[in-house]
């Protein structure tokens, strides 16, 4: 038709005249944005600031408050923005641990220690593992450091130069925790591995033992059981005669009961004179009591068994394990309490602080 100009179907009258229904238009969702912590606050019928301080000091409101603050934290689902804290404080609230191993149940408690006493000031722990190797420890330190924590706890007092420089150099408080010793890079907690050593030596002595063996595992890494090795044998110097049995292999670093149970045979084939033997651990002399039990080996009769850490396992063998008790847990709480006075401006009571040990008398003895 003149006059009228052509032009081509849309896509919408395409689908109408073939029948199709045309897609609604899409409509998009808007995100609700985060909980804030007004809105919280407004839902505990308390200031912002009342929120602030309950989530960052628990203990600074009464529990009645913090009660109605934690429900309203869970009904709203309410997530503290802890980086924006931490660019304003330049720290966050967060305190890295390092530890040698997580499946090793003496750090497990000591971890439980730690655990209890940040937590209960409003901080979270970050947890890092070295697996015993040095190196990976340095590795560790640096990349915790980065997360600027207010303070930063540490197994053992022996690291490689570069750990040791990073630490002294970080500008926050240090505890360096299991053992004691003169010249840590801060604050220090634990107990004398030597002295626990010379503890064993001494009663082993008094029971008229006199051909005594030290059972470690991989004892070039594990220098803390070698501590308790050079007290065992300055300790019976002149009185009685030791050998160290350095073991490979096993579960983990720690040692675990399998090496018990393979080296009690091999170690009194090869030094039958042997009349007691003091293991690194626990586990450890636990699969030995257990081997010697099977193959009819009398305990202490035949060859006296010790072991060191006073798990709970010691009072439930036949015969009872003689140990040396170590207290864990009070050791992760100490560090902690000490790291937190220094953090919050106050000075600790001391910063060098030896838990001590007791020496468990059983019947493997």
């Amino acid at each position: 038709m003149r006059g009228t100009r052509a032009r081509g179907a849309t896509a919408d009258e395409a689908k109408q005249a073939t029948g199709e229904a045309c897609a609604a238009p899409r409509r998009t969702r808007r995100r609700r944005a985060a909980v804030t912590l007004n809105e919280v606050a407004a839902g505990a019928g308390v200031a912002p600031i009342t929120v602030s301080r309950a989530l960052n000091n628990p203990a600074s409101v009464s529990p009645a408050l913090r009660s109605r603050i934690e429900q309203a934290v869970e009904q709203l689902g309410y997530v503290p923005n802890r980086m924006a804290g931490a660019l304003a404080s330049a720290r966050t609230r967060v305190i890295p641990v390092i530890v040698p191993s997580l499946s090793n149940v003496v750090f497990v408690e000591v971890i439980e220690g730690i655990q209890e006493a940040v937590e209960a000031q409003g901080y979270q722990m970050l947890l890092g593992s070295t697996g015993y190797d040095l190196g990976h420890e340095a590795a560790l330190a640096a990349t915790l450091l980065g997360w600027a924590p207010p303070g930063m706890m540490v197994a053992g007092l022996r690291h490689e130069t570069r750990t040791a420089t990073l630490l002294r150099n970080a500008g926050i408080p240090i505890v360096e925790f299991m053992e004691t010793g003169r010249a840590p890079i801060d604050m220090n907690v634990g107990l004398s591995h030597v002295r626990a050593g010379a503890a064993m030596a001494e009663h082993l002595l008094a029971r008229g033992y006199r051909r005594i063996g030290f059972v470690g595992l991989r004892m070039k890494d594990d220098y803390r059981a070698r501590q308790r090795y050079d007290g065992l044998r300055r300790q019976l110097a002149g009185k009685a005669a030791v050998v160290l049995f350095d073991r490979e292999g096993g579960a983990g670093q720690g040692g675990g009961q399998q090496v018990g149970w393979d080296a009690l045979p091999d170690l009194l084939a090869i030094t039958p004179a042997l009349d007691a033997l003091f293991f690194a651990n626990d586990e450890m002399a636990v699969g030995a009591l257990l081997r010697a039990r099977r193959d009819g080996a009398d305990v202490p009769g035949r060859i006296a068994i010790a072991g060191f850490n006073g798990l709970p396992i010691a009072a439930l063998t036949t015969p009872t394990l003689t140990t040396i008790v170590s207290p864990r847990k009070q050791i992760g709480r100490e560090a902690a309490a000490m790291l937190l006075a220094r953090i919050a401006g106050r000075e600790p009571t001391t910063r060098r602080l030896d838990v001590g040990f007791t020496l468990e008398a059983g019947g493997s003895t």
